[in-house]
């Protein structure tokens, strides 16, 4: 690229400044990430980008030493070391960051990122609160950086190729949709875990940051942080964020008009969680189409049939969907009526024809689709979106209003099953309509001193 081919994309991309677009690309076309937050989920997320030799890691951050000297000895570069994630949003050598912090810490750590200048990949959930990723996308949008929601999903070319078949009607009108969280806690779970002193308090306050202050307790820290909802929306945020992008995209919706839920701890668990281990979500959406989060952390016996993630009940067809894989079975249909005159559930005793006759009418409505894509997930295609549009300056395949769109429908369903309502939402204004007490678990008040913009 030459230097007036790249002032002209420069300037019609939006880039805030030339010198900013040159040090993206930097020597040998190499974008230059930093890390924040490099726990289980960043240490993935960090592989994927080392898949990839058109990036660099050149700094990393996190409270623990043993997760900066992993990260350190995997990056096959010597990227600096940062305690406060404020130091790597000051180095000028970062052209994007990684967040991969626990949830409540994303909309700080996101908006100091985009006012710093920094592209951004920021972890599944956006958010831990409806509020807060409203604030999030408007920020993006108005210093124009390039954001990547950590729902992969979206960047996996088998999802793509289902997308275009249910959109085309490929399995009939889809009237409901499902997605599972399966597995057995029981009996123990996290385990028991009694309030304690901490390791380190300046660390477990800086882990705490915004949320409010409550003595040290191991199963609230790292990767467990997903039972409280101090700092998560729990297993409905965590993996049911996920499903819910996934059918979003698929029915080409993007906010339900309704949400109800039930559940509670129901199995006795001996830990100190906070969230649900049997959980319901329903969610009304336009089509119409019912959309259901089932969550079973009590007993692991399969959903349905296939044992899928997600499954799509249309009306000529039902796509199951797991992992990186979707296949399609048949409906059988026919063209007679039903009812009792035409001895539907062997209605009229005197004459049992038009039964024989129903049954004998049904027929596939579709062929079927045998299973397409492979076993496991897979970041490194998100990864690769996200380097391909810090150079073009593209919305990327997980875009910021995006994932503040799926992430809030998931958020709103924890907010029915705190107030045990069918809340009716308005997008919008993103405000219940029918209850306006449930408008206060939009957002929370930070403790001090933090503060959300």
């Amino acid at each position: 690229m030459n230097e007036l081919t790249r002032r002209d994309f420069a300037r019609s991309a939006g880039l805030a400044s030339a010198l900013s677009y040159s040090r993206i690309l930097g020597a040998n076309d190499r974008v230059r990430l930093g890390y924040i937050g490099l726990g289980n989920r960043g240490d993935q997320v960090h592989e994927a980008f080392l898949e990839h030799g058109d990036c660099q890691t050149v700094a990393v951050c996190d409270l623990r030493d043993d997760y900066m000297d992993l990260a350190v000895k995997k990056s096959r570069a010597t990227p600096r070391k940062y305690k406060e994630y404020k130091k790597v949003l000051e180095d000028r050598d970062v052209d994007a960051v990684v967040i991969a912090t626990p949830d409540h810490w994303h909309a700080l750590m996101f908006i100091d990122a985009c006012n710093s200048g920094k592209d951004v990949y920021v972890e599944k959930p956006l958010s831990l609160t409806v509020h807060e990723g409203r604030k999030m996308v408007e920020t993006a949008e108005r210093t124009k950086r390039v954001v990547q929601v950590g729902t992969d999903r979206r960047s996996w070319k088998t999802y793509k190729e289902a997308v275009d078949f249910v959109r085309s009607g490929g399995i009939g009108h889809v009237s409901v949709a499902r997605c599972f969280h399966i597995r057995n806690e029981w009996p123990n779970g996290l385990g028991p875990a009694p309030d304690g002193l901490p390791p380190s308090e300046w660390e477990w306050d800086q882990w705490l940051g915004p949320a409010p202050k409550v003595p040290y307790n191991r199963n609230r820290a790292y990767y467990n942080f997903r039972w409280f909802y101090d700092y998560s929306g729990g297993q409905l945020t965590n993996f049911g964020v996920h499903y819910v992008d996934v059918i979003r995209w698929l029915l080409g919706q993007d906010s339900p008009r309704a949400v109800t839920a039930l559940g509670g701890q129901y199995a006795g668990i001996r830990d100190n969680r906070e969230i649900p281990d049997t959980l319901d979500v329903l969610w009304n959406f336009d089509g119409p189409t019912l959309v259901v989060f089932s969550q079973f952390n009590a007993n692991a016996a399969p959903g349905n049939v296939k044992d899928s993630e997600i499954e799509l009940r249309g009306t000529k067809g039902t796509m199951y969907i797991r992992a990186m894989s979707w296949e399609v079975v048949p409906e059988r249909t026919t063209e007679e009526y039903i009812g009792y005159d035409q001895g539907k559930g062997y209605g009229n005793p005197v004459d049992r024809t038009a039964s024989r006759r129903y049954s004998a009418s049904l027929k596939p409505a579709m062929e079927p689709i045998p299973l397409r894509g492979s076993a496991g997930y897979d970041t490194i295609p998100h990864a690769r979106n996200f380097l391909d549009c810090i150079k073009s300056r593209s919305k990327c395949n997980a875009d910021i209003l995006t994932g503040h769109l799926s992430t809030s429908a998931t958020l709103i369903g924890n907010i029915a099953l705190k107030t045990e309502s069918h809340l009716k939402w308005d997008a919008r204004a993103e405000r219940f309509t029918n209850k306006p007490e449930a408008n206060r678990f939009l957002q929370y008040q930070y403790r001090a001193p933090y503060k959300l913009i």
